[in-house]
């Protein structure tokens, strides 16, 4: 199935020889789309709705190196090629800089060199893409890390003295985990976290954000939720859990519960060192009070 690739150039001369050049490719089959204005270019390429764009330096009173700039800012991961003509001036090695991840000369540009300058960039962005996920993700559960957790919550925390707008840090941790591990083995004991990620990821939005917060504890952060709204969240969540054994290795069934201790910002602290810390502390409250349940911070 062809691929979607953008242009963006001010010149519909250039928007034709470039379709002629995608139709003399050896193997490759693409979709070409042209956007004519910087603004325009933009707001496609953001869209997300590309595999790559070939962007021009050249747009009107306005300049590729701009744009790459601003979408990079706006975290546009689609990979760019530069286009450019002005090899004396070192646009190429700036738009390499910015973000672009190749460059070609326009006046030199033929339809073998194209095909594989797309061909690269595509894979360059898949390999970007996996390194991404390693560096953000746990490799177990798929879930955010903590690293990636941590960045995140700190972005929450600071839009949140900002606007004043609301959110919820709600830290999860599997009831009597070292004795499934001991009782079933580390396999079982891994099957079970990643099954419980899986049930609590179900239950979220798609603006929440759910990670692997460490060892069998878990961490969410739920978007302009009230402390209401972030206590029923987790019940949920622990209800989810109940409501059906977990299948370990060799079919064993184990059942699993989870507690759950509730923070919201600002009303509960006004950093992240201080939001954790009282999800933290509502959470030893939960666990104190016999496990499977959730205690907010106010309550703990």
């Amino acid at each position: 199935m062809p691929r979607r690739i953008l242009l963006i150039d001010d010149d519909r001369l250039q928007f034709r020889y470039t379709q002629a050049q995608f139709k003399n490719f050896r193997a490759d089959r693409y979709d070409l789309d042209w956007a004519e204005t910087y603004e325009e270019g933009l707001a496609q390429l953001l869209s997300g709705d590309y595999r790559a764009c070939l962007l021009d330096y050249q747009l009107g009173s306005r300049d590729g190196l701009e744009l790459i700039r601003e979408a990079v800012a706006k975290n546009c991961r689609t990979p760019i090629i530069f286009l450019t003509a002005e090899s004396s001036e070192n646009v190429d090695i700036q738009a390499m800089n910015l973000g672009a991840l190749d460059y070609l000369i326009k006046g030199e540009i033929t339809p073998r060199m194209l095909e594989r300058s797309l061909r690269y960039a595509l894979k360059l962005d898949e390999t970007l893409g996996a390194l991404r996920e390693l560096a953000t993700h746990d490799q177990l559960t798929g879930l955010l890390n903590r690293r990636e957790f941590d960045r995140l919550l700190a972005e929450e925390v600071e839009r949140s003295r900002r606007f004043g707008r609301p959110f919820a840090l709600v830290l999860g941790d599997i009831d009597h985990f070292k004795e499934i591990n001991d009782r079933h083995g580390h396999q079982a004991g891994d099957a079970v976290l990643q099954e419980v990620s899986r049930r609590m990821a179900t239950g979220l939005r798609s603006v929440d954000r759910l990670a692997r917060f460490g060892g069998e504890e878990l961490a969410m952060i739920l978007m302009e939720t009230d402390r209401a709204a972030a206590l029923e969240a987790a019940q949920r969540a622990g209800a989810e859990l109940e409501c059906a054994p977990i299948k370990a290795n060799g079919g064993t069934n184990v059942r699993v519960t989870m507690s759950f201790g509730v923070a919201v910002m600002p009303q509960d602290a006004d950093s992240v060192e201080a939001l954790v810390a009282a999800a933290d502390k509502a959470l030893y409250a939960a666990k104190a009070r016999g496990r499977n349940c959730a205690v907010a911070a106010t309550s703990a």
